[in-house]
């Protein structure tokens, strides 16, 4: 789970970032002293938790809660007990008070770890097995159906893949095996370590890429003659 800190204190911020390492599933990308910083920095990229100061000089962290669109999950921090009922009237997933304790800070985000987890959308099937014909993904704080068959090809970009349509590009948070594990076996291809291509979409094979349509996706030398057999090109 990506996730950044907003607090003024830096001896604050200081002291919940060893926290935060203490557990494989949290990813710390950003920190922030002001809550206009932080909104910035969520209006370009998207973070799945926040570690949210309360008490903070020109905006609170309930102020930054309720101007964010798509608030991802928060886990509220403070010094003080006095804003526990309306944090969680903004459904923040937990209330920590400064100074936070290893045990106290693993129930949170544990806590988080199962909401998250929970909204990961995964591949749908119907009550006879058939798999349904499309997937749910997360881009931008927002769930998108997309067709199965609409997708062309899919591009690793470490913990974040681009889905490629006719119409659109998408950028979810998700590793390109996790994906590749949503999506029918007997459609898609992994070309690449960082490209999965829907076998209906190519159109032709020059030397070691694949072409959808004008875009040419490199094949590695170990997968070419699997792909050649799955084309019932050999």
């Amino acid at each position: 789970m990506n996730c950044i800190v907003v607090d003024d204190s830096k001896i604050a911020r200081a002291a919940i970032k060893p926290l935060i390492e203490q557990f494989n599933f949290l990813n710390l990308v950003q920190e922030c002293e002001t809550p206009v910083e932080a909104f910035a920095y969520l209006k370009k990229e998207p973070v799945d938790l926040i570690f949210l100061d309360v008490e903070m000089p020109g905006m609170s962290g309930l102020e930054l809660i309720k101007n964010l669109e798509n608030p991802p999950i928060i886990i509220l921090i403070t010094s003080k007990k006095d804003y526990a009922a309306e944090a969680f009237d903004l459904n923040v997933v937990d209330y920590l008070v400064k100074p936070i304790t290893l045990s106290r800070f693993m129930v949170a985000v544990t806590k988080a770890k199962e909401l998250f987890e929970k909204k990961e959308p995964k591949q749908q099937v119907l009550s006879d097995g058939r798999s349904k014909d499309y997937i749910f993904v997360r881009s931008g704080g927002i769930l998108i159906k997309i067709k199965i068959d609409n997708i062309q090809y899919i591009q690793a970009i470490g913990d974040y893949v681009n889905i490629y349509t006719p119409e659109k590009r998408y950028t979810v948070h998700i590793t390109l095996k996790n994906i590749e594990e949503k999506l029918p076996a007997d459609k898609f291809f992994r070309l690449h370590r960082s490209y999965l291509a829907a076998l209906n979409h190519i159109d032709n094979i020059e030397e070691n890429s694949a072409y959808t349509g004008k875009h040419p996706l490199p094949i590695a030398g170990q997968f070419k003659k699997d792909l050649l057999r799955r084309l019932n090109m050999i």
